[in-house]
């Protein structure tokens, strides 16, 4: 029997997605791109999940574009549509990058709200080693980074460190591969402590206010934050301070 391509698993509040084709190096075949795309729609849209974990199976997180599958068939999603999703998610999306992480890899791990990797892995921009560019991760990448570390691993095609990667901004953390499941669960711990509705706000103002101009995101915001102090959600939040008790989304695991 075929495993899946995507394994999918859901504990107390927090949803996991593990790229499970590790004989391809998790590429970006057609089969794992639909699932990803599935999975990620299916836990969007499910309230028992607080958080997602976005993993993988073997020692590559994800290889990239999949050349061995190139005009064989086409996904029902594409790479665009699984980068819209994961910003467009109203839920944290945490990455446990444990394995090696090269071209359309890097882009999924630069998706993700917050990311977690080995030490032991390495991280690439690799296709212009092939004659090609990295365009659409770009459009995930570049907001991370400095424009002169972007212009160098863009053109080198070098592969560095999880350590670089972070002091470049394409991930948050570099942790001993043994270290990697206790930091993420360290982070999902302390997100399912914040509101459903206040997260996918948070989540919100960081991708969207950057790209407004002044006197536009004062206004929206202004109207955001009335909403939210408004809401259901708020009452309980400033009820639970208050009462010094926890509000009532926080799994009982975080209690």
């Amino acid at each position: 029997m075929t495993s899946p391509a995507v394994l999918s698993a859901i504990d107390n509040g927090i949803g996991r997605l593990t790229l499970n084709q590790p004989d391809n190096k998790n590429a970006l075949s057609p089969e794992l791109v639909n699932a990803l795309g599935d999975g990620l729609q299916n836990m969007a849209a499910d309230s028992s999940v607080r958080v997602i974990v976005l993993s993988n199976a073997g020692n590559t997180f994800c290889a990239g574009a999949d050349l061995k599958s190139q005009g064989v068939s086409e996904p029902r999603f594409n790479l665009v549509e699984l980068f819209e999703l994961m910003q467009a998610a109203p839920k944290p999306i945490i990455g446990c990058i444990a394995g090696h992480c090269m071209g359309g890899g890097v882009g999924l791990a630069a998706a993700c709200d917050i990311s977690v990797a080995s030490e032991e892995i390495l991280v690439g921009f690799t296709e212009v080693r092939i004659g090609v560019a990295p365009a659409i991760i770009s459009v995930v990448c570049l907001p991370k980074m400095r424009q002169a570390d972007a212009m160098e691993l863009f053109l080198s095609g070098e592969r560095i460190s999880a350590a670089h990667a972070v002091e470049v901004g394409l991930l948050n953390y570099a942790v001993a591969d043994d270290e990697i499941n206790d930091k993420v669960k360290e982070i999902t711990d302390k997100l399912v402590r914040g509101g459903p509705i206040a997260l996918a706000a948070a989540k919100r103002l960081v991708r969207e206010v950057p790209g407004q101009d002044q006197s536009h995101a004062f206004e929206w915001t202004a109207k955001l934050s009335a909403e939210l102090f408004g809401s259901a959600e708020a009452k309980e939040g400033i009820a639970a301070f208050k009462e010094r008790r926890a509000a009532d989304w926080i799994p009982d695991e975080n209690h």
